[in-house]
């Protein structure tokens, strides 16, 4: 019985140990390292904080307190209620936890401005948990880019997202709905074995070098319509628990529907 307590006492202590094996970064720290110009890889790391790429902060303090109709982007040097920003350094996140919001998208209600934030280099968030939301809306992944195993436990969004070059989605979870909407992929993306445990929205998106649904499992719905796809169209073993709504929805130059005839 001795020696029954003392293995769980030392089998809590491992847990406990495991636990706190990971060291803790504020997020404010990241972003001053990244306004310096210098390149970020961050393992095994516990962020706190809101992580914003945008800098939405220093970026109002170059602004109108009240929004104009049109205004010149301090970023860009065009006319527009968009401020740009662009992350020019490589940003590398392997199996960190986000505690807080993490956005490269901010719609400010109180100025009208909206923050977006696109990736020059390369962008690595793999084996990440996100456990508060997750926004890259009309973020543009100009170099490779990696989200592979990460979960994603909050709203999360890559609507009209744009990925240049290299992106894997593989082994990814949402647990809340998850949207892709008129995103653009130029090339193979693959989102084997993911899990999507809500509603997902492929509508308008376009896959110009094929995607992979492998083994991908929709527990609610999935919306395709007006999708394109062109090149490989991998759906073995994809499962949808729910509808599909796949009108206007074309699989090199095909129909779904036409698709899945010809591949039978």
């Amino acid at each position: 019985m001795k020696n029954k307590i003392t293995l769980i006492a030392f089998s809590l202590f491992l847990v406990s140990s495991i636990s706190f094996a990971q060291k803790k970064v504020e997020a404010s720290s990241i972003m001053k390292d990244i306004k310096a110009g210098k390149s970020i890889s961050i393992n095994n790391t516990t962020i706190v904080g809101v992580l914003d790429f945008t800098y939405m902060d220093n970026a109002m303090e170059k602004l109108p307190s009240k929004k104009k109709k049109s205004w010149f982007n301090w970023s860009s040097g065009n006319s527009s209620n968009e401020i740009k920003k662009m992350i020019d350094v490589k940003i590398s996140f392997t199996n960190c936890i986000f505690k807080d919001d993490v956005l490269a998208y901010i719609p400010d209600e109180d100025s009208g401005y909206t923050f977006t934030a696109s990736f020059e280099d390369i962008a690595v968030f793999k084996n990440c948990k996100f456990e508060r939301k997750a926004m890259f809306k009309y973020s543009r992944f100009e170099r490779n880019s990696d989200f592979s195993g990460s979960s994603f436990n909050d709203d999360s969004t890559f609507k009209y997202a744009k990925f240049d070059k290299n992106i894997s989605f593989e082994n990814t979870t949402f647990d809340e709905i998850a949207t892709f909407k008129y995103a653009k992929f130029n090339n193979n993306v693959s989102f084997y074995n993911a899990v999507f445990k809500d509603s997902a929205t492929f509508k308008y998106t376009n896959f110009s070098d094929g995607v992979s649904f492998k083994n991908t499992k929709f527990e609610e719905d999935l919306n395709i319509k007006y999708m394109k796809v062109s090149g490989e169209f991998n759906i073995t073993n994809m499962n949808v628990s729910y509808d599909i709504d796949s009108k206007y929805t074309k699989i090199n130059g095909k129909s779904f529907s036409k698709y899945l005839i010809d591949k039978k």
